[in-house]
């Protein structure tokens, strides 16, 4: 016969992929596809991308503080963006930086594999970048060319400095200083 204490010590023992990290990672999943599938994956990224702006508007005043600047210049933006990426365990980094552009690649998503035929996640990296890009300086078009979460084998994101021509005639979302403010 088996007590109490020895059935608990049993079933913590058992392997069971289960902890804070995956479950949030899988919870995230899950909202984003119950959005995408009940009101449409441009509705589910609109949501999305409200969190995201919030998110952006807070990771954007940590840096800064720390930092002790009253904005982050284009160099810093750039650093930022690979860093917070770096800190929540993707892999993004600078391919080219211009005055009017930052083009980051990235070989793994920090939702891991809970992204792939999630797209509307992918609002959270358009939103946080284009967040912290626009109030620091001024403007940002944020246009997410290749994403894990279509199926490429890691991402590929613009981020456009100026509306430029070039930025003009891509596909992506377009964010203003001051938007982030309450």
């Amino acid at each position: 016969m088996t007590t109490s204490f020895e059935a608990e010590t049993l079933i913590q023992d058992l392997n069971i992929p289960l902890e804070r990290d995956l479950f949030l990672r899988t919870l995230i999943k899950e909202l984003a596809g119950t959005l995408q599938d009940v009101v449409g994956l441009e509705e589910a990224a609109g949501f999305i991308s409200v969190v995201g702006q919030n998110m952006g508007r807070q990771i954007n005043q940590d840096y800064k503080t720390a930092l002790k600047v009253p904005n982050l210049t284009r160099e810093q933006v750039a650093d930022v963006l690979v860093d917070l990426k770096k800190r929540i365990q993707g892999d993004f980094f600078v391919i080219e930086q211009t005055d009017e552009k930052i083009v980051f690649g990235n070989r793994i998503c920090p939702f891991a594999e809970k992204v792939v035929d999630r797209p509307a996640l992918c609002m959270m990296t358009s939103n946080v970048f284009g967040s912290i890009a626009a109030e620091n300086l001024g403007y940002a078009k944020v246009q997410l060319q290749e994403t894990i979460a279509m199926g490429a084998p890691g991402c590929r994101v613009v981020v456009y400095l100026k509306p430029t021509p070039e930025a003009e005639e891509s596909d992506g979302y377009e964010y203003f200083k001051g938007e982030n403010e309450d």
